[in-house]
């Protein structure tokens, strides 16, 4: 008889393992009697969609543990008490539950005896019963109870990349569990932080293989789990918290601090010089689209937070911070805009302007792909910046830059005029209807949600030309060339416009060859070779070029 029980509810099948939070199953490391409930909250799409507590109590016999919650729409499962037992040395011995999926009751009793696991219960008037072969220490992943990923997160402490185990994902089959790689992490939360170790699975399932990653931190307790192919993130209730980043890279002289925006605080990290001057020069430093945190991670590069220690380096502090709605941020990242951000900005400088060991005459913003648009508009609305760099920023309209970007899409892709005119003209429609809010009747609903938004509309309608007409600062450009995203031609053009239209003195430009748009070492350029490209750094022809700019810039405002 197929089993439904949280599986149907969760549209999970043999594709979706619950969750154990690291579990200890070694009897040497018993925990005390009254051990303590953690929380983890569930989201589904980002939302979050409901709450499991789970206790892990250890003693002579090995390790127990108890999982309640309740989990909203759309997947409507109530779990009164789900235990698992486990002898001492990590085989599984029981399984027991009790809970409710959309409204049916559900009981569930597994026994693990000699290799073999029994499941016996009904969901609603349905029986079930099962029978599976099962390997000694198999973690037990029963499906739909998330908090049960304890005892995987407890395994994995124990095992490096390349290990492979097996997990029997109960009711319904045995599969392997591979670990593909296996790294350090910080977790900040507020200004502490956490020591973590994230591992990144694939589990063999007879549909295909699911990419899972894990994070848990001493012990081997579970800190958070995510299916991306489900969109589901089980979250421990501390690191869920909107005060939680992960720290993707350090710098020796990084601190966490928190700027007031208006309304809001942005949060953000400062780095300071090994041995900083009374009164130092400070840099702000932005992303591009679509990134939103402060080490500016993209394709598993931190662009910024390794710009940050190459300009501490040199003798200057660097700010980067959150965007605002994301990470530790405050605001609303729904309705922001490009000129919101460029706001932003102005915070930070106010907030830089207060500090005593900041120079107020010597203060830039460093914006890279799309943060270069808002370091150009912050510097044309805000006169104490006194120097804007550019990194891969676009020269042509937003609207401009997409159908660009487009085209250079459609020319990787085996397609006939037809099919590319089709799109082509999709596309301009859609950003027709964004700019003037006609025609949306036009555009098919799915692709109105995703371009709908205020900051679409005001990334197609930003003109750098009618910015830079009120940039006075100097201003440098600098950009790969083997951008295939903002190919290399933008930073001429900047330059070009810059020169005719702006009131700025001090115009420099410098193109960087063998890098992409990423800022690091390339062979092609193109989105597709980020993967494989092993140098994960900056370039230093790229950091050594803005550094010394920054440099010749601040040495020469009196």
């Amino acid at each position: 008889m197929r089993f439904f029980y949280f599986t149907c509810a969760l549209a999970l099948t043999l594709a979706a393992p619950a969750a154990l939070d690291g579990v200890r199953v070694e009897a040497a490391q018993q925990a005390p009697a009254t051990a303590k409930p953690t929380g983890y909250t569930i989201f589904l799409r980002g939302t979050a969609v409901g709450r499991e507590e789970v206790t892990v109590r250890e003693d002579a016999t090995g390790t127990t543990i108890t999982v309640q919650g309740r989990l909203g729409a759309p997947l409507n499962v109530v779990t009164r008490r789900a235990e698992m037992k486990y002898t001492a040395d990590g085989t599984p011995e029981r399984f027991t539950l009790d809970g409710s999926a959309n409204g049916a009751d559900v009981s569930v009793r597994t026994s693990f005896v000699n290799g073999t696991a029994q499941s016996e219960g009904n969901q609603g008037t349905a029986k079930i019963a099962t029978s599976h072969q099962f390997s000694p220490q198999a973690v037990v992943l029963p499906n739909g109870v998330f908090s049960l990923y304890a005892a995987l997160a407890d395994r994995l402490s124990r095992v490096t990349a390349g290990a492979e185990l097996k997990a029997y994902i109960l009711p319904l089959a045995e599969i392997g569990v591979r670990v593909v790689s296996d790294r350090p992490e910080r977790i900040q939360v507020g200004t502490a932080f956490l020591d973590v170790q994230r591992y990144d699975l694939l589990f063999s399932n007879p549909g295909g293989d699911l990419a899972v990653s894990l994070t848990a931190g001493d012990g081997g307790r579970l800190i958070r789990l995510s299916i991306p192919a489900q969109a589901i993130e089980v979250v421990r209730e501390d690191v869920a918290s909107p005060t939680s980043r992960t720290q993707v890279i350090s710098n020796p002289g990084d601190e966490a601090v928190v700027i007031p925006a208006v309304g809001f605080n942005l949060g953000a990290t400062i780095t300071k010089p090994s041995s900083p001057a009374p009164r130092m020069p400070a840099v702000i430093l932005l992303s591009g689209s679509g990134v939103g945190d402060r080490d500016g991670l993209v394709q598993g590069v931190p662009t910024l937070a390794q710009l940050a220690g190459a300009i501490a380096d040199a003798g200057v502090l660097a700010v980067r911070y959150d965007k605002r709605g994301f990470g530790q941020s405050g605001g609303r990242a729904e309705s922001a805009t490009i000129q919101d951000y460029a706001e932003d900005v102005r915070a930070v400088v106010r907030w830089l302007l207060q500090r005593k060991d900041i120079d107020p005459k010597r203060i830039a913003v460093v914006g890279h792909s799309e943060g270069a648009w808002v370091a150009l508009l912050a510097a044309a609305r805000e006169k104490r910046i006194s120097a804007v760099a550019s990194i891969a920023g676009p020269a042509t309209t937003g609207a401009e830059l997409v159908l660009e970007q487009q085209q250079r899409a459609l020319d990787q892709m085996k397609l006939t005029p037809e099919e590319r005119d089709k799109k082509v003209a999709l596309q301009k429609q859609i950003q027709s209807a964004v700019m003037t809010g006609k025609g949306w009747e036009l555009v098919p609903q799915e692709e109105r949600r995703a371009a709908d938004t205020p900051y679409f509309q005001s990334l197609l309608t930003f003109d750098p030309v009618k910015v830079l007409k009120d940039v006075r600062q100097p201003l440098f450009f600098v950009h790969g060339a083997l951008d295939k995203q903002v190919p290399a031609t933008h930073a001429d053009r900047l330059a070009d416009i810059a020169r005719k239209q702006s009131d700025s003195d001090s115009i420099d430009v410098v193109v960087v060859r063998g890098v992409n748009h990423l800022l690091i070492p390339a062979f092609t350029g193109e989105v597709t070779e980020y993967p494989s490209l092993t140098d994960r750094n900056v370039s230093k022809d790229v950091s050594g070029a803005l550094t010394a700019w920054l440099t010749k810039t601040f040495a020469a405002i009196q």
